[in-house]
């Protein structure tokens, strides 16, 4: 068993990017031999897959950089406008967070902003979120029983982490992904592995995933995703600096400052659970009432190339001409709507007509009829399944 599945709380804490490098498939693993540097023994793809299953640090503590460049420069700085640029880094940026862990009841998670922190902290039962922008938190108390049903409920068939990814990896050897080694690479003043996944499906914008593997703790140290012939990165989630030595006690203890308004919590396991039955409830009714199904929502194809469809409430037009008119009177937003128009590409085909927004990994065409289809595909992928 994976130490990801008999400690959960290990898979909010490793660059959750790496689950990407082994979702799209398998391959005959066992036959690739890693190309090591000299001081690093030598290591097949699949036996860097069972290190990374069984990797079972004790503790950790590090700074994460995530950086992101999705060929959109034009959405990038429309989203500048919207609520201080916070959304900017999602499609061309970058954030950077400080990483604890200390066993399956201490972890810390520090996540730091142009405009202040924000922090969560998991201590036994209790789980401090603060944001230091306006000084403010809520305290959540966790009784026993709500513990341990949010571990029985995570899903153990889909992928989160890289250890659950490895795990499906080693499942699902199909052929369809080309696995090597580039072999060693030097992380954050670390030995690692570096085990390369490519797909060989050409409908495929992914060109590669390189993820480098700790030599001694054989947990991801850095996950970067490559554009089909690009020379740099698209998608870097990476630690920029770590230590294996486990983090003392006093960073899993929050202290209020001084004038914080703090909201205290203390859920049941009945109130939870009531609580998500509500809220599904609720998420059905506003989307019948915009006209939506989540039967409408479909996946085509699987893998590197998996397509999702659904359909849209309304006609691309309509849709526009009511942004349109929620926009008249108001110059920033109506600059937004005629902008984000304007990143929209007119295309057409034996399918029809409509717009295409394009990303270096990423393809959505909205037909002018409401249907909407996305993937990591290329623009002719998308056509095809229109």
């Amino acid at each position: 068993m994976s130490v990801f599945r008999s400690r959960p709380a290990l898979r909010w804490l490793v660059p959750s990017a790496a689950a990407v490098a082994v979702i799209g498939g398998g391959a005959a693993a066992g036959t690739i031999v890693a190309s090591a540097d000299p001081a690093l023994p030598e290591r097949s793809a699949e036996q860097l897959l069972v290190d990374l299953q069984n990797a079972n640090p004790e503790g950790f503590s590090g700074t994460v950089v995530q950086s992101t460049d999705l060929g959109l420069p034009g959405v990038a700085g429309l989203l500048k406008n919207i609520e201080g640029g916070g959304l900017t880094s999602l499609v061309s940026g970058s954030n950077t967070a400080r990483l604890w862990y200390a066993g399956e009841d201490k972890q810390r998670f520090a996540l730091l902003g142009t405009d202040g922190q924000t922090d969560v902290i998991h201590n036994g039962n209790d789980v401090w979120i603060w944001k230091s922008s306006d000084n403010t938190g809520t305290h959540v108390t966790l009784p026993k029983d709500v513990t341990d049903a949010r571990k029985e409920a995570l899903p153990s068939s889909v992928p989160s982490t890289p250890q659950d990814a490895a795990d499906a990896a080693l499942k699902a050897i199909d052929g369809s992904t080309k696995v090597t080694t580039t072999g060693a690479a030097e992380v954050a003043g670390r030995d690692a592995y570096e085990l390369v996944l490519s797909p060989k499906d050409t409908n495929s914008l992914v060109g590669q995933v390189r993820l480098a593997i700790d030599a001694v703790e054989h947990i991801p140290l850095r996950v970067d995703v490559y554009a089909t012939n690009a020379t740099k990165p698209a998608v870097r989630v990476a630690f920029e600096q770590v230590s294996f030595t486990v983090p003392d006690a006093q960073q899993f203890t929050f202290n209020p400052p001084p004038g914080a308004a703090i909201e205290q919590v203390t859920p049941s396991a009945g109130k939870v659970e009531q609580h998500a039955k509500e809220a599904e409830k609720e998420a059905r009714k506003q989307a019948e009432a915009e006209g939506t199904n989540p039967e409408d929502f479909k996946v085509v194809g699987e893998g590197w190339t998996t397509i999702f469809t659904g359909k849209l409430p309304a006609s691309l037009d309509e849709i526009t001409k009511e942004a349109q008119r929620e926009s008249a009177g108001n110059a920033d937003a109506s600059q937004m709507v005629e902008g984000l128009l304007g990143t929209l590409e007119p295309v057409s085909g034996t399918w029809g007509s409509g717009r295409l927004l394009s990303g270096s990994l990423f393809t959505v065409l909205i037909t002018d009829d409401g249907r909407v289809f996305a993937g990591a595909v290329t623009p002719e992928a998308l056509y095809a399944v229109a």
